[in-house]
């Protein structure tokens, strides 16, 4: 049996997420079959190495699901190669950089301020210690615009190994065309890390970097992609063996990352998770994916608009995508960590966040983060977000009463109790 506390902290969980809605645009809810694939007899399976070419025996079924996953991630996303047992899109970055990099070699990323993430170069990630990240930004942050002037002379000074394109608080679409434009003028490898937008991606929504002549992609395997945790890397170029080091070639880039995965950086793959990453695959491939990526969008948008009607700044003001970001210094005097508890007190989960050019220091950011995918999933329409939009500026409005917050706290309740959290059971 089941350890009672564990169970009890299990039923706690389930218990907060029905009663609450999930803003994090980092979260979502799989589906049925995805849990039931994360919790298969996978799991029991060590798996040193790739399909084909293992270390341990007994691998008749785990490389033919490990293949199936392969080929789905390829045809989701218009690679030549993909690989599928990075266990985050943390590992998965790092993989790609030490695939193609030598210590020293230099990144051109974007500034974590202007929506980049921890591995695109903050100074207190390991991989900031081994290669020199050289950041660029937003040209105008009311448009979102990247300054690509900039990012050209960048490019030239620096020549950077890898340009990378990607970020995880943007919420507009990146002009791939530009980024191929600036790498080939200096020789560098192009490199997209779309783990926020990887399911918009697979349904049509939002450009494909793969289409503009990217080297390599990665993502993890949740947030809009419906999938569990974890992370892939998807690459062009020509799959070999990879128990053979190949020259360091940009037509050898899918063998470099296998053999950077495994034994690089990681050891036996997590089959369960794999399994439930070929599932989520598949269900991206289907029509009905499409749809909810473009309500994911659709929802995200309207949100946005509501919420600058409410009075709030939102910096790019508006969004393309399915994310965020509200200035709320600007907006009502206060940061994003005070808004981020305001709002977990009444049920509405979302995370604070630094906006560009941030005074403020990253635990007392001015930003604060929120976005659609999880809210999309279970149901919500355009219609909802006029009332969730109301409930955030009310809730920030009316922080020092209490009776005014648990007012709120009991609608969003009620309300969220119409949109059952798919397969939440215990």
């Amino acid at each position: 049996m089941i350890d009672k506390n564990i169970e009890k902290l299990i039923n706690s969980e389930l218990i907060r997420q029905t009663n609450g809605l999930e803003l994090i645009p980092s979260e979502n809810y799989v589906s049925k079959d995805v849990l039931t694939a994360l919790s298969s007899v996978f799991t029991n399976k060590y798996s040193e190495g790739y399909p084909g070419k293992r270390y341990y025996g007994g691998q008749e079924y785990t490389d033919l699901l490990e293949q199936d996953a392969i080929d789905s991630a390829k045809k989701l996303f218009n690679a030549d190669h993909a690989n599928v047992q990075p266990h985050s899109g943390a590992q998965a970055n790092a993989a790609a950089f030490y695939s193609w990099l030598e210590t020293g070699d230099t990144i051109l990323a974007m500034a974590l301020d202007h929506g980049g993430h921890l591995t695109h170069g903050h100074p207190t990630t390991v991989l900031a210690k081994h290669f020199n990240f050289i950041q660029y930004g937003m040209k105008d942050v009311e448009t979102g615009e990247i300054d690509f002037d900039n990012l050209r002379s960048l490019a030239i000074k620096h020549r950077p190994k890898i340009i990378l394109a990607g970020f995880s608080a943007y919420p507009r679409d990146l002009d791939y065309g530009k980024f191929k434009e600036i790498a080939d003028e200096c020789g560098a490898v192009l490199m997209a890390d779309v783990a926020h937008i990887a399911g918009l991606i697979a349904g049509g929504v939002l450009k494909n970097p793969m289409d503009f002549g990217f080297n390599i992609m990665t993502s993890t395997t949740h947030k809009t992609l419906r999938g569990p945790r974890g992370g892939i890397i998807l690459s062009k170029g020509v799959a070999s063996n990879p128990l053979k080091k190949p020259e360091k070639t940009v037509e050898n880039i899918p063998t470099l990352i296998d053999r950077t995965v495994f034994p690089g950086l990681q050891g036996g793959p997590h089959m369960n998770v794999i399994a439930a990453k070929a599932v989520c695959f598949h269900e991206a491939l289907a029509p009905e994916f499409k749809e909810y990526a473009k309500l994911v969008v659709d929802n995200s948008k309207t949100l946005a608009k509501h919420l600058m009607d409410e009075g709030c700044k939102l910096v790019t003001n508006g969004t393309d995508n399915h994310l965020i970001l509200i200035d709320l210094v600007k907006s009502f005097g206060i940061t994003g960590d005070e808004a981020q508890i305001i709002l977990d007190g009444v049920g509405l989960n979302t995370n604070k966040n630094a906006i560009p050019n941030d005074t403020n220091p990253p635990f007392r950011p001015s930003g604060l983060r929120l976005g659609t995918p999880a809210i999309t999933t279970r149901g919500l329409k355009q219609k909802d977000m006029e009332i969730l939009a109301r409930w955030i500026v009310e809730s920030i409005k009316n922080r020092s009463s209490a009776a005014s917050l648990a007012s709120i706290k009991s609608e969003v309740e009620s309300f969220s109790k119409l949109f059952p959290v798919p397969h939440l059971t215990f």
